[in-house]
């Protein structure tokens, strides 16, 4: 399988952002033809302030990132990750994923599980909570015969997610991400190859990239490719763009024969 993962800048412009993304999907198509195209976390708006966010929601499927995104995956004839946007329904709203197979059809929705409420250790505090609700559902789609994981970037720091994920099948993890340079720099690529060393699976790791808040807040990038033993594959530069890797599902085969951690797992 080929995959590409699109590292975006987004701002607090959201027909800036769908423009831009719609602009990196078909440049990755067109160059590299890969089988899944992944967006990052808040692709379609990152700005602050619980209305402003909540303003920039969508309703599913009738809103305008919903149906660009099952659009494009149509038209290019790609399945395609659509990193997170912000869902309204009802009076709710959730920091959510959406996955489009090639005809257009939904074949996932995942609401992130875990919220991010903390303060930096440069002192901006971010309370994600304060704007959306948390999921709840463990989730899985496919991509031909391959199982596929979802999960949003804060996610990634509890592991009993991803054994949930590896339980039901998952070959491949999918985190799209707004990750922070404070922590980032330290934590996103330990625990990201912790997670695939941990799991067996391949794991794309989708990021925003460089300033935003008015040059307040900046996000750390390096979207990578990481395989089954941990080694990174593919990795974006330190600029909006994209990557593209392949996945080889034999060598993730030896990979679980030779060391079967899954079998002996003694707490439940």
């Amino acid at each position: 399988m080929k995959v590409s993962l699109i590292q975006m800048n987004s701002q607090d412009d959201k027909a800036a952002n769908l423009k831009e993304a719609e602009r990196l999907i078909r440049a990755a198509v067109a160059r590299d033809k890969p089988d899944l195209v992944v967006l990052p976390e808040n692709f379609t708006y990152l700005g602050e302030g619980r209305d402003n966010i909540q303003a920039s929601a969508d309703t599913f499927p009738d809103g305008e990132s919903y149906k660009l995104m099952q659009g494009l995956a149509t038209e290019l004839g790609v399945t395609l990750h659509a990193g997170s946007m912000i869902e309204r329904e009802g009076n709710a709203h959730y920091n959510t994923t959406v996955v489009f197979d090639p005809r257009g059809k939904e074949v996932a929705r995942y609401r992130k599980m875990h919220l991010f409420d903390v303060e930096t250790p440069n002192g901006f505090v971010y309370r994600e909570s304060d704007a959306v609700c948390h999921g709840e559902d463990v989730v899985t789609y496919r991509v031909g015969d391959v199982t596929v994981g979802c999960a949003i970037c804060y996610d990634m720091r509890f592991p009993e997610l991803f054994r949930a994920l590896r339980d039901k099948g998952a070959r491949i993890i999918v985190l799209p991400a707004a990750f922070t340079l404070q922590t980032g720099k330290d934590h996103w690529e330990p625990i990201l190859r912790a997670r695939a060393i941990e799991t067996q699976t391949w794991f794309l790791a989708t990021g925003q990239v460089l300033s935003h808040a008015s040059g307040r807040k900046w996000c750390w990038g390096h979207s990578m490719v990481i395989d089954p033993w941990g080694h990174i594959t593919a990795q974006c530069s330190d600029q909006v763009g994209f990557v593209s890797g392949y996945l080889d599902f034999d060598y993730q085969d030896k990979i679980r024969m030779n060391l079967p951690v899954a079998q002996h797992h003694v707490l439940k």
